[in-house]
């Protein structure tokens, strides 16, 4: 047998093996020149790759991560959303600023332990087991930290923590601090208004503003409001004072124009800083003059006078008989200063007498009573830019008891701004004008304006007032120069059910000037103690009234309002010139 035959088979070639290598190196091709296509095809392909991978990467570095740009777009859509809020002078009491919040996404993790732990190292604030829990999630992202300093942020940023990143997200800050907390409110981590004006915002158009889209810097305006700063910031400063030289539970005050019903300042003690919201969850701090209803003591006295001098079925000099307590049933009413005879109506106000202001009211009767109240818009809920009030609380039945009782103040409580409200239409020539937060004009004004008493009984109530200042309880709150008139209240509160005789609600109403006014003060201090200096005393006429000549001293300059001194008798300056007989 030839080695021909005994030699080894050749292997058989697959067919589509033999159909490449023909495509590739043809049927004759040396063993270099197949080395040097081998070698020029991975060089292709290897070429190709990077040039793929440099693609993505101008893509990314061009359009972004489609996520990442819409979240951050987002993002600062809402950091334009709220406005600035002024005061009538221009000066800033809200504003936005851009602050760094922290954001993880977990599915970017690649050690979430290490993370966590240079995370909780870096902000020891932050619970390792919440932290854990989001990141160990399958989102696509969580928040980890909302509003971190900028030192937080770029000491986090060094870590170099894969999946951790920032969002500039809008802060609301309030320069003032405790000033106007009540009155402008605050927000919640969403920069969504949740109290104040900051809520009236967006139940007003600016929520649905920023869910189209419109609500941007370039469109919105600041938000103006009546308050004036200076005024705001003098009140409270004698407020506070107040509050803890007579050792009270609160103090509130606030200052209204009689002719446009705007709200120049409003304190409530204590209160908080918004730029701290933890401090608005006390409930001691609410706004006692619009979510507090009170009885108002003798303040309420104005209206029961202005009832019977506008019915025409009293005067200046009717006579009231005041020899004794009035008796109603097992009730006893009685004067804290009697002065056992017959009082006209000047001494009614001036001596702030229960009993004659229950003669008064009884002799309007309940229904002319109620119907007075109602007008002056004392027997329904008062609705103004804040989100916070509260209705008043009436009578179940409303009996002659209970006329008897409200003439002077107790049985029926309310909010205290609706009472301002009463008292500046009884004083600006008898226009019930609803008050406002926000800057308005006396034309405006006029238009929402409803006529609730002759101007003949608004004179008569103005020359009471002053009068009240020159020889009655409002003397130690005659500022010299400014002509102010005023009514005092001490309300005993209701403990357990029965009036408590040394737990008092004090309050104190002013006008200036009292011939022509133009705004209204009022001051309550709650629960004051005796001192030394009161001689034991703890009605309105020892504190509230100090108070508020103190108070107007220094805001009258602040309001514009120029001294005058050697001006004649109210009789003489407010009546000589008035239509109607006394």
């Amino acid at each position: 047998m030839s080695d021909q035959a005994i030699s080894p088979l050749r292997p058989i070639e697959p067919w589509h093996q033999r159909l490449v290598r023909g495509l590739l190196y043809g049927k004759n091709v040396d063993r270099s020149a197949r080395a040097r296509v081998r070698v020029g095809l991975c060089m292709l392909v290897f070429a190709a790759v990077y040039a793929v991978i440099g693609l993505r990467l101008v893509m990314f570095a061009v359009v972004g991560d489609n996520h990442g740009s819409r979240r951050t777009a987002a993002q600062d859509a809402i950091a334009t959303a709220r406005p600035d809020i002024v005061d009538r002078n221009g000066q800033i009491l809200a504003t936005d600023v851009k602050a760094p919040s922290l954001f993880g996404e977990p599915r970017r993790i690649i050690d979430k332990d290490e993370a966590i732990e240079l995370l909780t190292a870096t902000l020891p604030d932050l619970d390792t087991g919440e932290v854990r829990d989001r990141l160990s999630s399958k989102k696509g992202f969580v928040w980890l930290k909302r509003e971190i300093s900028p030192k937080q942020q770029k000491d986090i940023h060094r870590l170099g923590i894969p999946g951790i990143g920032f969002l500039r997200e809008n802060k609301r800050v309030y320069p003032n601090g405790v000033d106007v907390a009540h009155l402008i409110g605050l927000v919640n981590i969403d920069n969504q208004g949740i109290a104040g004006i900051e809520k009236w915002l967006d139940t007003n158009g600016l929520a649905d503003l920023h869910r189209a889209g419109f609500a941007t810097d370039r469109l919105q305006r600041p938000i103006e409001l009546a308050v004036d700063l200076r005024v705001e910031h003098a009140l409270r400063d004698e407020l506070m004072k107040a509050k803890e030289h007579y050792k009270a539970k609160a103090a509130s005050g606030l200052v209204s124009n009689v002719r446009t019903g705007e709200i120049v300042a409003m304190v409530s003690l204590p209160d908080f800083d918004p730029n701290n919201p933890k401090e608005a969850n006390d409930p001691d701090r609410i706004n006692r003059l619009t979510t507090g209803v009170y009885e108002m003591g003798s303040t309420f006295k104005a209206f029961t006078l202005a009832m019977a001098l506008d019915s025409g079925k009293a005067t200046l000099n009717s006579m009231w008989d005041a020899r004794g307590p009035l008796h109603y049933g097992r009730f006893k009413i009685h004067d804290d200063h009697p002065l056992g005879r017959f009082i006209n109506t000047k001494e009614v106000f001036t001596y702030s007498s229960n009993v004659g202001a229950a003669r008064m009211a009884l002799g309007q009767g309940v229904e002319a009573h109620q119907a007075f109240l109602r007008k002056m818009g004392q027997m329904s809920r008062l609705r103004t830019e804040l989100p916070e009030s509260a209705s008043p609380i009436l009578p179940r039945k409303w009996g002659e008891l209970n006329t008897v009782t409200i003439s002077f103040g107790h049985g029926m409580a309310v909010a205290p701004l609706q009472a301002v409200m009463g008292i500046d239409a009884l004083v600006n020539g008898g226009y019930l004008i609803p008050p406002t937060f926000l800057k308005r004009t006396e034309e405006e004004a006029m238009k929402l304006a409803k006529r609730v008493i002759k101007p003949e009984t608004s004179e008569k109530m103005r020359f009471l007032m002053r009068l009240n200042a020159e020889v009655g309880t409002a003397r130690k709150a005659d500022v010299k120069g400014y002509y102010v008139g005023g009514k005092t209240g001490t309300a005993e509160k209701v403990i357990n059910g029965r009036y408590a005789k040394k737990k008092v609600l004090n309050g104190f109403t002013a006008i200036l000037p009292a011939d022509n006014p133009k705004y209204q003060l009022l001051v309550m201090i709650d629960e004051p103690q005796p001192l030394k200096e009161t001689y034991g005393f703890i009605t309105s006429g020892w504190n509230a009234v100090p108070t508020g000549g103190k108070v107007i001293a220094r805001i009258a300059p602040l309001l514009g309002i120029e001294p005058r001194f050697d001006l004649p008798p109210s009789d003489r300056l407010i009546l000589a010139t008035s239509r109607t007989s006394q």
